[in-house]
Formats: C-alpha cells, structure tokens, sequence
C-alpha cells in the first residue's frame, strides 16, 4: 500500500498519476489541479502528523479531522468546500483504479462555501466603462488600446470568461453572424453571441490594429500582445482594474464583466435556460444565482427609495 509520508516515492508517484486524471480524464484547468494536488498534500501531512503513513489508514476520522482544523484556522468556507472536493475526487479515483478497497469519503458531509454574490454593476457605469475604452482606442495611435476595447466589448458583451477570450483564435470570430466560439471548462466547446458595439471593436481590431502586431511566428490567437504573442489573463485583468479607476467606477476584475453580462440578461427579460448555456454553466443552479442579484438590487432600491420601507 502507498506510503503518504513526506519523502516516500509512492506519495509522488501517487500525486503525479492523480494529476494526469485530472488533465487527461477530467479536463480540469491547470489552475484547478495545482489546488487539488497542494489540497491532498495539506491532508497528508496532517495524517503524517497523527500517525498515519499509509493511503489505507485514512479513514473517516482523519478527514473529519483535518477539516475540522482548517475551520479552527479559520479557513473560508469557500477553501473548505475545495478542500472537501479535493479529497473526494481523489478517494474516488483512487477505489476506481484499484489503489484502495473503499472510499472514507462516503461518508463525509459536504462543505458548502456559501458564495457571495457576485459583483454587478449597473448599466451606466458599464457604459462609462466601454466608452472610456472606445474613446482611449480612437484618440491614441496604440493598437493595444483598440484590442483592449475590443476585449472588453467582448466580455461584456458575450459573457465568457476572460481565459475563454484569450483562448480564442481570430477564425472562432464571425463578425458576419457576430458569434465567439470558445472552449469552456471540461474542453466544452459553444458558440455565443455579440452585439453591434462589439462587433464595430473587434472589426477596428482586426482589420487595424492587430495587423501591426503580428511577428514571425505569431500565434492565430484573437488577442494579442505587444510582442506578438497570445494575450494573457494577466494583461487584461491589469487593463480593466485600470480602466475602472481612470472612470470613477468601483474597481473590478474581467470575471465581473460576466456577472454583469449575465445579470443584464435576466433583468433584460432572457430565461435562465438561455443564460445557463451562453456562459456554459452545466448547471442551472449555478446560473439560478444572478436571480438572486437581480432580487437584491430590487430590495436596494426599494430601501432607497420607498418611504416605507
């Protein structure tokens, strides 16, 4: 059986196949499988610390207990719910590929986190938002500008996520139907829509502004930087955090943008089902949550503004 002490070669060996599952099998972001793989190595070395070196030795009462020393520290309820994940992801796998004989996570309740609601703007600070970015990539001979215009109509104005939008190649654009085909989390692949403002930036783009920046060897990716090469994340949560505070509005990041997106549509009159697979939810639950953003500005406003309330 695999020792899980901190030098065993098995526990490497371990982590290492349960980290290919997880790419190869799962399709999970690499984001997600570092915090899988540092979530079992917190959980082993707390079993190492009450005298477990063996995979079949954790049982119920380890995990139990290791949970509830996270919650003593203090943890979000958010990183306890991951961890809880984590762990029965891993002891799944794990009976299913013959490691182990039984599951000690059957029996584990589940850690709920509890999620805030997302961040949400209003339609008149977006507005601001975009203009700004619209008049910036008008006034200024920097292509960079024009792609961050075009970025941030997109993310708006679609919903995806801002790793989908830097996933993205210029033939996933089709500014004549103005549809953005991407590839979701689990490598799910949809087509979502644009409006006219959008498709005006991505046009300036592409027929502008991204030519002069292609190089030897520059990738077909839709965004690019000032090398040439595939624009990240990185770059264009730093363009909306600044634009953000260049307008006066609450500083944001790019996941922002997809909320709002999303809470637009249901207070727009869109149904849930529609919303669920523009923003590639697989579940309906986890759209069902902008309903309650729309029903806490109704209440804000009614405090506001009624004199009863």
């Amino acid at each position: 059986m695999a020792e899980i002490t901190a030098r065993a070669p098995e526990r490497a060996q371990l982590l290492a196949d349960f980290a290919l599952h997880l790419r190869a099998q799962r399709a999970l972001s690499e984001n997600t499988v570092r915090a899988y793989l540092g979530d079992l190595e917190h959980l082993f070395a707390h079993a190492v610390r009450h005298g477990v070196s063996r995979l079949d030795q954790v049982d119920l009462a380890v995990l139990r207990g290791w949970l509830a020393a996270m919650a003593g520290a203090d943890r979000s309820r958010a990183t306890l719910a991951r961890r809880s994940a984590a762990a029965r992801t891993f002891f799944r796998w794990a009976v299913h590929t013959s490691r182990l004989a039984t599951d000690p996570t059957l029996r584990l309740a589940s850690a709920r986190s509890g999620a805030p609601l997302p961040t949400v703007l209003a339609v008149e600070p977006v507005t601001r938002l975009l203009d700004a970015a619209r008049e910036r990539a008008q006034d200024d001979d920097d292509p960079l500008l024009v792609r961050d215009w075009a970025a941030l109509e997109l993310l708006y104005g679609t919903g995806v996520r801002v790793g989908e939008l830097c996933g993205a190649d210029v033939p996933d654009v089709d500014l004549g139907t103005r549809t953005l085909r991407v590839l979701g989390k689990g490598g799910k692949e949809r087509v979502v829509p644009f409006g006219l403002p959008a498709a005006r930036a991505v046009d300036a783009w592409l027929a502008g502004a991204r030519p002069r920046l292609v190089r030897e060897g520059t990738p077909p990716a839709l965004l690019l930087g000032r090398r040439g090469g595939r624009a990240d994340q990185r770059q264009l949560r730093s363009v909306v955090h600044a634009l953000a505070a260049a307008v006066g509005v609450d500083d944001i990041a790019p996941h922002a943008l997809r909320h709002t997106a999303a809470t637009h549509l249901l207070e727009g009159g869109s149904d849930l089902r529609s919303v669920q697979e523009m923003l590639g939810h697989a579940s309906l639950a986890t759209t069902q949550r902008y309903t309650h953003v729309s029903a806490e500005r109704l209440r804000s406003a009614h405090r506001l503004a009624h004199p009863r309330a």
